[in-house]
Formats: C-alpha cells, sequence, structure tokens
C-alpha cells in the first residue's frame, strides 16, 4: 500500500520549457451543471486552471452556461439546448470532444457528472456519450448513478471514478460507511479490479485503486465538509489527466492536492472555508 506525500508532485509539476505552447499543459472539456445547478461545473474548472491545465471548456445547459460565464472572464462555457442534458445534445457532446481532442493535440481529458441531476434523459444521454468517447474520463456525481446502471460502458475505458461513500455504494453495492481503514481498502481495490476502473474514494481518508495497487491519502480534514470541495478534487482530477499523466497517478496527487488546499485555506477560515478558498490556495500547494 502507498502512502501519498508531497512527493508524487515532483515527476509532475517540473520546470517548463521555455517553447512550451498552449495546450501542452492539457485542455480539459467539463460537461455539469443544469437549470438549477451552475456552480459544481464552474468551481471543477476553476481548481483545473489552478493545479495547472492551460485550458477549461466547458458545456452546460443554457441557463448554467450562462451563469458559469458571468462567474469569470477565464470560463468558456458553450450553452447546450434546454434546461438539463437530453439525447438532443449527444452529438454537440461528442463532436466537441473530439474538436477538443485534435485542438489540444490529444492532451484532452472529461469531467462529466456535476450537477447534471438524476432525470431519466440525462441519464441515458450521459450513458450514451460515455460509451461512445475514447478520451479520458474522470466520472464523478450524477455521473456515477447513470453507469452504475450500464457497468459494461466502461469496460476497457480509461475512467476514473470519485465516489463518496454512498456514491461508491450505488456503484459497486457494497458498503464502505462506517467499516475501518483496512476494511475499505480491501473493498475498494477488490470492486476496482472488478470493475476494470479506477476508483478514488473520498473520505476522511481518501483511497485510490487501479486493481492492482492501492493508495491512502491522509490530507484535508473536518471543515472540508462544506460544498463544493468534491467538485474541485473532480477539476484537479481532470487537469492532471488532462497533461496524460496516468489516472491512477494523477487521482493520488489530486487527493493530495485537494486536501492540503484543505488544510491551508481551513487554517486562516475555519468554519468560514469555502470551496473558492480552497481553489485560491492551490498554488501553495503546488509550490
Amino acid at each position: 500500500m502507498l502512502e501519498i506525500t508531497k512527493n508524487i508532485l515532483r515527476d509532475i509539476y517540473k520546470e517548463r520549457p521555455k517553447d512550451s505552447k498552449k495546450y501542452d499543459f492539457g485542455l480539459l472539456v467539463i460537461i455539469g451543471g443544469s437549470d438549477f445547478y451552475s456552480g459544481s461545473p464552474a468551481l471543477s474548472a476553476l481548481a483545473a486552471f489552478r493545479a495547472g491545465v492551460d485550458m477549461v471548456k466547458i458545456l452546460a445547459p443554457k441557463r448554467a452556461a450562462d451563469i458559469i460565464a458571468s462567474f469569470s472572464p477565464n470560463l468558456a462555457a458553450y450553452p447546450l439546448e434546454g434546461k438539463w442534458l437530453d439525447e438532443p445534445d449527444l452529438s454537440n457532446l461528442i463532436s466537441m470532444t473530439e474538436s477538443a481532442k485534435t485542438m489540444g493535440r490529444g492532451n484532452v481529458a472529461v469531467v462529466i457528472g456535476g450537477g447534471l441531476g438524476r432525470s431519466k434523459e440525462t441519464q441515458e444521454t450521459i450513458i450514451k456519450y460515455l460509451s461512445e468517447v475514447s478520451s479520458p474520463a474522470v466520472v464523478d456525481a450524477d455521473a456515477i448513478y447513470a453507469l452504475a446502471q450500464k457497468p459494461g460502458v466502461f469496460k476497457n475505458k480509461n475512467f476514473l471514478f470519485t465516489p463518496h461513500s454512498h456514491e461508491f455504494f450505488i456503484l459497486t453495492g457494497k458498503e464502505v460507511f462506517g467499516k475501518i481503514e483496512q476494511e475499505k481498502i480491501k473493498i475498494v481495490q477488490e470492486e476496482s479490479r472488478r470493475l476494470g476502473a479506477t476508483i478514488l474514494l473520498k473520505g476522511e481518508i481518501d483511497i485510490i485503486s487501479d486493481g492492482k495497487e492501492v493508495a491512502v491519502n491522509r490530507t484535508g480534514n473536518s471543515f472540508m465538509t462544506s460544498g463544493g470541495t468534491g467538485d474541485t478534487l473532480a477539476g484537479i482530477c481532470g487537469a492532471l489527466v488532462a497533461r496524460r499523466i496516468n489516472i491512477f497517478t494523477a487521482a493520488q496527487a489530486a487527493a493530495y492536492i485537494n486536501g492540503k488546499a484543505g488544510e491551508i485555506a481551513s487554517q486562516r477560515l475555519k468554519e468560514g472555508m469555502l470551496a473558492t478558498d480552497l481553489i485560491e490556495a492551490i498554488p501553495e500547494v503546488l509550490h
């Protein structure tokens, strides 16, 4: 079992070559949001930028996209039709992902799930989209619920799942809440092997497995229960995967960064820490 330390960042955050070009450090596509939820994809995008990705493109239903675009000039949000993700959006999602792959010279990853909702139409669209794309993907939140219905979709795909304990139960049918650390580690490794995907189980201690190896992250604290800190984790994961970092390694590094940034921000703000405060602390972790 691996214990994650800051050393994991050494090989990721090396000195950049002087002739670096846009997209050398990744282009991230984030699919999320709905008529009611707009914050999740924005938090993932801002965290990804702070983690060093070169560009983020957010695909979201129109109301969410319009709101997200107003948050920051750094955010590029493409409005889909309708109040939520639906079948007519599928061709757009696929074509824009393929376009991103070309534009990013292969340095591309997808983050999907935050704020999308769990209507039948949305869940079916997520399944169809992920069954057709070949880019590596970070599957979070509502997208976990979707793929739990069709586990065959992600066989032989380069996917990272980022569930908390209840989402892990939805995905695997296995309960980890209340179990001791060693039991959780065993279950995560077994389920990762069975499903053929990398899993990052979020919690007091983050447990990451690709089915072969297991790593444990102990950064973070109890102030990170505030909404949005899971979205920041997904964004950091996506930023690292878009750099073509191995998914198992990217998950470990992202868990460390997210937890450490939460520690730094909460030292100053305690109960008042927000996910946006965590995002602003990310550069302190990297350097």
